[in-house]
């Protein structure tokens, strides 16, 4: 009996130890109809698989292989699920050391729908916000701390979409971290923690794109000394579906993706921009690659919507700040290459600027472009739009407060719509704005 009791007491101990040796996740990634991934990050080194079936097959339980996480990469670990089946709803459990990680919130992904050729595009939504910060009182500036309301992201979750799209300045790199990989890899490590994060996380496709934040120092550029450990970084910490341009993916952070008739292009306004301050040369943002792969991209393209990610705003007529607009030149050139292409069906996203608006520019007698700036998360807002003199700012679009938007789809065929809504950090609707198909045609 004393051997039985010793022996319940060591597995119950070796479970705890499993448990508390999850640092934050899981986080699901990228889902398509064959394979989705699930992102954790341990504490310590240790072995970790994941389970996971269908809601309509639930006796049969599926199995990733099995991953060891390392300490030079954070202990972070992209598991890899490849026994899907396209449309179906997954529920999954996380396994550490061989024991299995009980959450008190719902651990599921929805793999993609096979529907073209077959149905109407499927309803659906996703949610999109930016600049997060996640206070550190040992190494922020001294006095109030710059972030709060981290319940937004509980507010975010109870919204239920499809997809979170994170808009850059998702960490907030300090003095204290960009100089080094330690540094640069602990701020990813304690944003990535906090409990109001986790339960989004779980249930919910992440995507991400970055800005100077995430990237270095406040409007760093390509001659950042250490871009290639943000980079590394940024792949380590999110699960995008790929990184870059070149085969290798050593060269920045942009992507693509696809869910139902949208098409998503995340931009990187980082890695090959140049200095705000240079008085010769080129002035860009994207770089030459990759503004000319994402006009390719999106002349390919055969969604009746595309969503452009990126961290600064395109269409704010004020040229300030980083505002596309004092890249007059490269941003010209990109609006014109949309309306020689008949590229159709565009909507922007931006952040960066710690408040919330609405711009519009009409690129024919009929087609429209929109920029939807949603910011900030939990950040500390801004005042600075009060100097803007944007022309283009759709009239009661303007918000200053802690947000978050929710973009959803639905109608069928001609009568297509997305529906833009802006809600509080308490999930309360501010506004919205219902955007027709054909008027992005």
């Amino acid at each position: 009996m004393k051997n039985l009791y010793f022996t319940i007491i060591l597995l119950f101990s070796i479970s705890i130890l499993a448990q508390n040796n999850l640092k934050s996740g899981p986080m699901v990634g990228y889902s398509e109809m064959k394979e989705a991934v699930i992102w954790l990050q341990t504490k310590k080194k240790a072995s970790v698989f994941v389970e996971y079936y269908s809601t309509d097959e639930k006796t049969t339980i599926l199995r990733s292989e099995s991953y060891l996480t390392k300490k030079d990469d954070a202990f972070t670990c992209h598991v890899l699920l490849d026994q899907l089946q396209p449309g179906k709803k997954y529920f999954y459990s996380v396994f550490i050391d061989k024991k299995k990680i009980n959450f008190s919130y719902e651990t599921s992904f929805t793999s993609k729908k096979s529907w073209l050729w077959r149905e109407n595009a499927p309803d659906f939504s996703f949610a999109l916000g930016s600049c997060t910060y996640i206070n550190e009182e040992a190494v922020d500036r001294p006095g109030k701390g710059y972030g709060s309301n981290y319940s937004v992201f509980e507010a975010i979750n109870s919204k239920n979409p499809d997809i979170m799209l994170w808009m850059g300045d998702n960490i907030y790199l300090r003095e204290a971290d960009w100089d080094t990989k330690t540094g640069i890899y602990h701020r990813y490590t304690h944003s990535r923690s906090i409990k109001e994060l986790q339960p989004l996380l779980a249930k919910t496709q992440n995507f991400a794109i970055w800005d100077d934040h995430d990237f270095g120092p406040n409007d760093s550029d390509r001659s950042f000394y250490n871009k290639h450990i943000s980079q590394q970084a940024f792949k380590d910490f999110w699960a995008n579906k790929s990184y870059g341009l070149d085969t290798n993916q050593n060269e920045g952070t942009c992507s693509t993706f696809s869910w139902s008739d949208a098409d998503f292009f995340l931009l990187d306004n980082r890695f090959f921009k140049s200095p705000n301050d240079r008085k010769t040369g080129e002035k860009t943002i994207l770089g030459k690659q990759q503004l000319e792969w994402l006009i390719d991209a999106l002349a390919s393209s055969k969604a009746a919507f595309k969503i452009i990610a990126i961290g600064g705003q395109v269409l704010n007529s004020s040229a300030r700040f980083e505002n596309y607009e004092c890249y007059k030149e490269e941003k010209n050139y990109f609006l014109e290459q949309i309306k020689s292409n008949a590229i159709k069906g565009v909507l922007f996203l931006s952040g960066d600027r710690h408040f919330t608006e609405l711009s519009k520019i009409s690129i024919s007698e009929t087609q429209q472009i929109y920029d939807w700036t949603v910011s900030p998360l939990t950040s500390n807002i801004a005042t600075t739009y009060k100097e803007d003199t944007n022309i283009n700012r759709v009239e009661g679009s303007l918000f200053v407060e802690s947000c978050f938007g929710i973009i959803s789809f639905s109608g069928s065929k001609e009568t297509r719509q997305m529906k833009l809504t802006l809600f509080n950090k308490e999930g309360i609707e501010l506004w919205n704005k219902v955007i027709l198909k054909k008027e992005l045609e």
